[in-house]
């Protein structure tokens, strides 16, 4: 089993293996990794609003996440992570009078943040991120924040990737007097 196991890794990082695949909706040009109509749901990031900006209030978005193309089957950051596009795009947001939306993704521990990218007139930005466990921010800043280190302005949507959902125990348990909702999730 074991030798199987082996074979059929060393044949998919080979590329002489292939599983059927089709373009994700709306992913970057060339961009394959879903079986099926688009990115499987459960990769998937939920974008829930923090309700503190007016026009912000029933926003709803969703950040599909999905495999970086590699010639070697799935693309690694320098220490061992996968690479992630992600395809963000939010609805019931208003547009913004003063300043530009910006998504941002961080550590959760939010010791390091990168800029994705302003969001265009539809809601919607791409970029890529190399980390496992991982925050997806939007902020409503005062220009597009082109070159910045970090956020500056209100978080308007907020999200945690699959693998930042295993964060606490808080709400489970002998814990259940302190919801998740306290952490933000």
């Amino acid at each position: 089993m074991k030798r199987l196991l082996f074979l059929a890794a060393f044949l998919l990082t080979a590329g002489a293996l292939t599983l059927p695949v089709s373009p994700s909706v709306g992913s970057p040009a060339g961009s394959t990794c879903a079986v099926g109509d688009g990115p499987p749901r459960y990769y998937a990031i939920d974008l829930v609003t923090t309700r503190r900006l007016p026009g912000a209030r029933m926003a709803r978005g969703k950040a599909d996440v999905v495999f970086a193309r590699s010639p070697f089957g799935l693309a690694l950051s320098a220490d061992g992570s996968y690479v992630y596009e992600l395809l963000i795009s939010i609805d019931n947001l208003a547009p913004a009078r003063n300043g530009a939306y910006v998504a941002w993704v961080t550590t959760p521990q939010l010791d390091q943040r990168v800029r994705l990218g302003a969001l265009d007139a539809d809601h919607k930005v791409s970029g890529s991120v190399g980390w496992n466990k991982f925050l997806v921010v939007v902020t409503l800043e005062d220009d597009e924040a082109e070159g910045a280190q970090s956020w500056t302005g209100p978080v308007v949507v907020r999200g945690m990737s699959r693998s930042g959902l295993m964060h606490t125990q808080a709400g489970h348990g002998p814990f259940e007097a302190e919801p998740c909702a306290v952490y933000g999730y």
